[in-house]
């Protein structure tokens, strides 16, 4: 979509008071960065709920809540009961957010307790305990206990039928029960980092046992199963289970939830949502969270134009996921006229599109080429050739930064010079390395062939989403271009995607840089060594695979890739805070020097849509999956007001 002149003017004269905020915490209340306060420690011993709940014959708030309820701190005032919202599917994790045991502070340097009251870590690093709040309940009343996690933990992490591959994060680890509210994942080497994985996977490892287990084999006789998988319509006991789980279907409303937020309906169009009536926090009056009654999801809302142009509007009380940098001209334009509101965070992407040649492509010559034997000549040539102050001022209207895939600026192991490596925009230096290789253009058509005459034509596949790739890639194609690389650009779906990047059939592609924060690089180091083989990923699959499966499969990586591989398994282990840095700067220092992933611009503005009525949203927020975009933001303290604003 072209943007007028008009709309660009709207958006640049509000940039500089909106969009960049010096620090993207800043403002924010402190108690969102430390472990939170109960009632108990605050005084608060009264309680109120929203009359939505009243004549509901639910027992007292009181009683529905914790021993000790949690205190969660709004952003600028305590906000009032009522209301519907309405956001689309897109949005809905965003609105609702997660409630781990363990959650992430809002500067992403912290690991803090939530349905968790405490947690510890072994001095050997092998045993990670958690002792969770008394009294907290699922939203059907039931006690959450230690059996939750257990259920979850046991029965799909470690069964076979869910997990085929069992996660490398807890290979070899096993569950134990202390007591109705304390256990421990215990590993065979020391795992001293594991809250912080347990942080940002915490939904992946707690399930309503009480519910789930007449779904799961271990729990039910598997003819009964088989009868009930027929019943609904499922192929698999599996699908069953995983569908229920991710509120995917009409029986959703049953399903218990430990977020603010439960099912009530689920239609194919619409899935409505109303308060969770044992939800365990409270704000700083004692009110117990949320203070929206309800939310309609509109599902079969998916064109992420009508979604902009909904949001613009203000038709849609919170939309973000589905916006892009390029959005915000329109959107401010819909603020100009009062009919919403529109806060700038920073994408949390140190690079909104890396581009990952494939090292272990099948077609040897390219490999040859892209691999080098370790030898980075024709990266860099690639990467000298991209003009990133350019796509900074076409893309970002100026508000990005030309980076390298590296860790996120809050990381502890953050260095400028890891960023700026091989950035500078020089297309002679590319032609001469492009030259000392044998690349030349032979038949005049102002494209390089290989060294043996042959066509030399690199295919990038990518899913347009999430960040502006495909206007990105196609300025890289022209910048490429003009020093003799044929680049072809083809749009994928997921799908697609995934098979052919499983399958090691992509010669390159394109994704963006999350997953570097000292919150996830540990554990998700995906940029930095082959660790895995996965869809988003396709430098080196094969190598992934090899160190996955421990040899079984794949193929065994060369000498300075396994080195890599150890320093990233030190990474992971190592309980001294000196050896564990030396790892990481290993880590790093290598990427900058080899540009396994080809960065261009990140820290990019994100807008975050509201309506005008939609209250104690934060103006400025880092967005992303490491933090789980909006959680320690505190969406259970945002708040419906009619009343107009006050000029």
């Amino acid at each position: 979509m072209k943007l007028s002149s008009a709309l660009v003017s709207v958006f640049t004269t509000m940039c500089a008071a909106v969009c960049i905020a010096e620090e993207d915490t800043a403002g924010m209340p402190p108690e969102w960065f430390a472990p939170p306060k109960t009632a108990s420690e605050l005084g608060i011993t009264q309680f109120s709920q929203s009359p939505l709940l009243d004549g509901r014959d639910l027992p007292p708030v009181r009683e529905r809540l914790p021993d000790d309820p949690v205190v969660s701190h709004p952003y600028e005032r305590i906000g009032k009961y009522g209301g519907k919202a309405r956001i689309t599917i897109w949005d809905q994790w965003r609105f609702f957010a997660w409630e781990h045991a363990l959650t992430i502070s809002a500067d992403l340097r912290n690991v803090l307790p939530n349905l968790a009251e405490s947690w510890g870590v072994s001095e050997d690093g092998r045993v990670t305990t958690i002792r969770l709040r008394p009294g907290i309940k699922w939203s059907d009343g039931h006690p959450l206990t230690s059996a939750d996690f257990m259920f979850r933990f046991n029965h799909d992490w470690l069964d076979p039928e869910l997990q085929p591959l069992t996660n490398v994060a807890v290979r070899g680890a096993k569950f134990v029960t202390i007591d109705d509210l304390t256990f421990q994942y215990v590993f065979p080497k020391p795992n001293p980092t594991f809250a912080n994985y347990f942080a940002f996977f915490g939904s992946h490892f707690v399930d309503p046992m009480h519910f789930l287990k007449d779904y799961h084999p271990a729990y039910r006789d598997r003819e009964e199963l088989d009868a009930l998988v027929k019943e609904k319509n499922h192929v698999t006991w599996m699908a069953m289970f995983n569908q229920l789980r991710s509120w995917g279907n009409e029986d959703a409303p049953k399903v218990p939830t430990l977020r603010a937020f439960k099912v009530v309906e689920r239609t194919p169009t619409k899935m409505r949502v109303e308060r969770n009536p044992y939800y365990f926090k409270i704000d700083p009056a004692g009110n117990q969270l949320p203070y929206v009654d309800e939310v309609d999801v509109i599902i079969l809302l998916e064109n992420s134009q009508m979604i902009t142009f909904q949001a613009a509007t203000g038709q849609l009380d919170f939309t973000s996921f589905t916006l892009e940098t390029q959005n915000i001209p329109l959107l401010k334009l819909g603020e100009a006229k009062g009919l919403n509101k529109v806060h700038i965070w920073r994408r949390l992407h140190v690079v909104d599109v890396a581009i990952q040649p494939n090292y272990n492509y099948d077609d040897l010559k390219y490999r040859a080429l892209v691999w080098g034997k370790g030898e980075r000549r024709f990266i860099r040539a690639l990467s000298h050739a991209i003009d990133r102050d350019q796509m900074n001022e076409v893309i970002y209207f100026g508000q990005g930064t030309p980076s390298q895939v590296t860790a996120h600026w809050s990381s502890q192991w953050y260095e400028e010079r890891f960023a700026k490596a091989h950035i500078r925009y020089d297309p002679d230096y590319s032609r001469a390395l492009l030259d000392e290789l044998g690349l030349f253009d032979v038949d005049g058509d102002g494209l390089r062939e290989y060294p043996d005459g042959s066509k030399l034509i690199i295919t990038l596949e990518f899913i347009d989403f999430e960040t502006p790739k495909g206007i990105s890639l196609e300025l890289v194609r022209d910048y490429w271009r003009e020093v003799g690389i044929d680049l072809r650009l083809k749009t994928i779906e997921r799908r697609l995607q995934t098979e052919r990047a499983m399958a090691n059939k992509m010669q390159m592609t394109a994704w963006h840089a999350d997953k570097v924060t000292d919150i996830l690089f540990p554990h998700w180091p995906d940029w930095f060594y082959p660790h895995r083989a996965g869809w988003d990923m396709t430098m080196w699959n094969h190598w992934g695979r090899y160190h996955q499966s421990d040899g079984e499969l794949g193929e065994e990586p060369p000498e300075l890739i396994r080195d890599l591989q150890y320093w990233g398994g030190q990474l992971l282990s190592a309980t001294d805070e000196a050896h564990r840095t030396k790892a990481a700067k290993t880590l790093l220092e290598a990427h900058a020097e080899h540009l396994w992933a080809i960065g261009t611009v990140g820290n990019a503005p994100h807008p975050v849509a509201v309506s005008k009525r939609l209250k104690n949203v934060v103006p400025n927020g880092i967005w992303g999956a490491d933090n789980r975009w909006t959680t320690p933001y505190h969406p259970a303290t945002w708040y419906i007001d009619e009343t107009p604003d006050k000029p």
